[in-house]
């Protein structure tokens, strides 16, 4: 009689987000266990404080950053006409960025993160029509075609906008599939179609660095949504294959110098990633430099704005090649430090999100501090020659209006996250502390 419900399947079936949550416990789902109502009199709260820690080092690393922006571009600018020799051409422009960005954080912190499950849809759709936008009349800088011009000397970088777009996109679609996501036909092939279309789109400009962070928050959220690792792995496989593929008719079908241009710029960074001083005035010659600079910082480091290898060395020094200045100027035991922060910024927002109470929060939550984690570990092993180098800014860090924008809009949907996780702790508390009143109530008429 008790069992009139269907039995819950067991943890090798459940997404890593539901096992997280449940702790690894796997009670059967029958009447006995079907949880009580909440107490009608009991006080119910709407909306939680956004967590205190991430929202400090928020403001810790965007603060930072523009020191760093300052620290890395003053001597350039100052001694150039093309930038007014203004030694603060950068550092205010950042400062305008980071402003705005602290709006956008705001407005989006203040909102339930629910209405974005109804708004990921125009978002999307504007994201797409950008990104074909940016293919007509984008314009192109070092090669790729990524960036669409505006009024007053500013820029727009649709790819930045499309890796919060597939992040809501996907965490919607899997929240709403539920366990008919982990079905190959209906399920999983058409979330890959997403992130197919979207990273082809990017592919175009051609953006390696961005396609490539989109295509890894992607994974991280399909695993984090239960996908079958099988399906993964075969997706993984196709993926390598593809552009294995991609490269090689490339190579082989470049005619003209401009497509020869940019596949032998691809190549070389590969060759730069296997030996960087083989061609030490060529292809090399930012890898040595960017090295040379975190050598120079030594154990303690030169000081805050006593950098050599910025001054007309290293190439972009404010933007792709930020943590090498940081490197030079704090030396081992400041970006040690630097790295700690930072990792304890990602694992406290993905603690956040696991332990949100619906699994699009989650979702969202791991895709948000994920994508930053990745494209971290992009920059700064691409600039410390770990992985091939591909040019993708240091997220909070690096000088970039578009970047700094979309990551503090993120981090107010992460932070609205928090306040939703918060609120279910406090009601866990409150259940708590109401059932041990009861009992000691209980326990004191019987004595």
């Amino acid at each position: 009689m008790n069992k009139i419900r269907k039995p819950v399947s067991g943890s090798g079936t459940q997404s890593l987000a539901d096992r997280y949550r449940s702790g690894g416990n796997t009670r059967s789902n029958n009447v006995r266990n079907i949880p009580k109502p909440a107490e009608p009199n009991r006080k119910i709260l709407k909306q939680g404080a956004p967590d205190f820690q991430l929202l400090v080092l928020t403001f810790i690393l965007v603060g930072f950053g523009i020191l760093m922006v300052f620290s890395a571009s003053s001597s350039l600018t100052f001694t150039s006409e093309r930038f007014s020799y203004d030694s603060m051409y950068f550092t205010k422009r950042h400062i305008i960025f980071a402003v705005l960005g602290l709006v956008a954080m705001f407005f989006a912190m203040r909102a339930h993160y629910s209405k974005y499950k109804k708004w990921f849809a125009p978002f999307f759709l504007v994201t797409i029509v950008m990104l074909v936008a940016v293919l007509l009349i984008g314009d192109k800088i070092n090669g790729a075609r990524s960036w669409i011009k505006l009024p007053a000397g500013a820029s727009l970088q649709p790819s930045e906008f499309a890796k919060l777009a597939v992040i809501l996109y996907l965490s919607a679609l899997i929240a709403k599939k539920g366990e008919r996501f982990r079905d190959l036909r209906t399920g999983y092939i058409p979330v890959m179609l997403i992130v197919g279309l979207v990273a082809g789109l990017i592919m175009l400009q051609p953006d390696l660095g961005s396609c490539m962070i989109l295509v890894a928050t992607a994974g991280l959220i399909i695993y984090t949504g239960g996908a079958s690792v099988k399906h993964i792995f075969a997706s993984v496989a196709l993926l390598v294959l593809g552009a294995a593929l991609v490269f090689g008719v490339d190579s082989l079908f470049s005619h003209d110098s401009a497509e020869k241009g940019d596949s032998g710029y691809r190549m070389g960074r590969i060759e730069t990633f296997l030996d960087p001083f083989a061609d030490p005035r060529g292809t090399g010659y930012n890898m040595i430099q960017s090295l040379t600079a975190i050598g120079q910082g030594g154990f303690s480091g030169s000081g805050f704005g006593q950098s050599i290898q910025k001054l007309h060395y290293l190439p972009n020094p404010y933007n792709d090649f930020i943590f090498s200045v940081i490197g030079e100027e704090f030396g081992f035991v400041g970006t040690t430090l630097f790295l700690l922060a930072y990792a304890y910024f990602i694992i406290r927002g993905i603690w956040l999100s696991l332990r949100c109470p619906d699994i699009f929060g989650t979702l969202v939550g791991v895709g948000i501090m994920g994508m930053f984690a990745i494209q971290a570990f992009i920059n700064i092993g691409g600039v410390t020659n770990t992985i091939p180098l591909t040019g993708v800014p240091l997220p909070f860090i690096s000088y970039g209006g578009t970047s700094l924008v979309v990551m503090m809009l993120s981090m107010g949907i992460m932070l609205s996250i928090s306040r939703e996780t918060h609120r279910a702790l406090a009601e866990q508390q409150a259940s708590g502390s109401d059932r041990n009143t009861r009992r000691q109530s209980i326990s004191m008429r019987m004595k």
